[in-house]
């Protein structure tokens, strides 16, 4: 299968209090540390699964978060996977918000660690055809505390008028 990435945030490591790695390396979190190009995927509210890309050079810990995508191949797969894991409203909520995303892709923690850059079973391709006309920025969604005055970082990135853009939630 494979989706058209919509939205993305980034996350600074030892710098970026949102970061799983603000607190320094640990047996979660280790991926982070890695070469970029792997992915980092954890376990949150005891119940979802998310993503990361790692993106930094080895030891500084930053990653992309992989908000929401587009299913542009394997839609029967992703709605058989999403149904299993809960209700489907619509198409565009296949992959809206990084826990369905996550699910839609069949991501879990065997795929922490996985080079996305051809060598394991999830790739990340590159962009087929023209860039999105419009790209905006905005603060990233449920976090709070950085710089001491709310996340004003605009970290998060998301195609502008998509309807698989997940809905900003404040912290």
């Amino acid at each position: 299968m494979a989706v058209r990435l919509t939205e993305v945030e980034a996350y600074m490591g030892a710098d970026d209090p949102g970061s799983h790695a603000y607190r320094g390396r640990t047996k979660r979190n280790e991926v982070m540390f890695g070469p970029a190009g792997h992915l980092y995927v954890y376990f949150t509210y005891g119940m979802h699964f998310c993503a990361n890309v790692v993106c930094g050079e080895p030891g500084r810990a930053t990653a992309v978060l992989l908000r929401a995508g587009e299913v542009v191949e394997g839609e029967e797969l992703a709605y058989a996977r999403r149904t299993a894991a809960g209700a489907v409203r619509a198409r565009h909520d296949l992959g809206r918000g990084p826990a369905r995303l996550a699910v839609a892709l069949g991501l879990d923690r065997a795929h922490n660690g996985c080079d996305v850059l051809g060598a394991g079973p999830v790739t990340l391709l590159p962009r087929d055809g023209d860039a999105p006309a419009d790209i905006s920025t905005g603060p990233r969604v449920g976090v709070r505390g950085v710089g001491g005055d709310g996340d004003v970082h605009p970290w998060r990135f998301w195609i502008t008028g998509d309807p698989t853009v997940s809905r900003y939630r404040r912290a």
